[in-house]
């Protein structure tokens, strides 16, 4: 079950947002050479290049149907390709990612990865969403530990590999990072109603499970989950704290 991107935009102010808290914390130099992991459809990487005029931006991402779109926005300064963002290479004055992280496993070993890719004065500016905690997250890990998902999906559940801020800004501290900016934020959305939050989900936090099951399992796991959802989330509207994790740091002159 590939992404969506119409699924993932749906609810496009909301997603948006929290970009311009990160872009906020870009030391903005002339000419940088800038890598967006996770570009997803482009539309804020190009964002990303006009807030850094002069600059080249590549935009990088693991979905096909994603990058079909980014294509849109292609120019002499930013550029599209498909590749796994764990395994950056390159060297770069600016690593960028908005909202994609979190589907990385293995966060110290990540952060160390691209870290190695920044030259120095180089920074690091990465958002991610840290709200697994939220019921709307443990709904879906009940309902993938009954049967008959638990059978179908082999006991598999997604755990989030997202740390604690305090374990991001000491990992970073490992690496040798200055001007260390570490922080959450709660994002106030107001939905419709169950249904509307459902939705939501069903752009993101679903994505995996669904793409595992049988084509019968994913409705009747859509089905019951609906009602999981309607059930604990009863209020019209329904008011949706999502909070956000998002890290700067800039990598000194020398070895790190």
């Amino acid at each position: 079950m590939p992404w969506d991107p119409q699924q993932y935009e749906r609810f496009k102010a909301e997603r948006y947002a929290p970009f311009d808290d990160l872009a906020a914390l870009i030391e903005v130099r002339p000419d940088l050479e800038v890598v967006d992991l996770g570009c997803g459809t482009g539309e804020l990487t190009a964002k990303l290049q006009q807030f850094l005029p002069g600059s080249r931006v590549l935009g990088v991402d693991s979905s096909h149907q994603m990058l079909k779109r980014a294509q849109a926005h292609a120019n002499l300064y930013l550029g599209f390709v498909l590749d796994d963002l764990a395994t950056l290479l390159g060297e770069w004055d600016l690593v960028f990612s908005h909202a994609a992280l979190q589907w990385v496993e293995d966060h110290p070993s990540l952060l160390a990865q691209l870290w190695a890719c920044l030259r120095p004065e180089g920074q690091l500016a990465v958002q991610m969403p840290s709200n697994h905690d939220h019921l709307t997250h443990r709904l879906i890990q009940e309902l993938a530990s009954e049967s008959p998902f638990v059978e179908a999906l082999e006991g598999w559940q997604r755990r989030s590999p997202v740390l604690s801020i305090d374990q991001y800004a000491h990992v970073l501290y490992q690496l040798g990072a200055t001007g260390i900016n570490v922080f959450e934020k709660v994002y106030p959305h107001v939905l419709s109603d169950a249904g509307e939050l459902m939705e939501w989900v069903k752009g993101t936090a679903l994505v995996p499970y669904l793409e595992r099951l049988s084509e019968d399992l994913r409705e009747q796991f859509l089905k019951t989950y609906q009602q999981r959802i309607s059930a604990a989330f009863p209020d019209m509207p329904v008011f949706y704290p999502f909070r956000r994790t998002l890290i700067s740091a800039r990598k000194t002159m020398g070895p790190a």
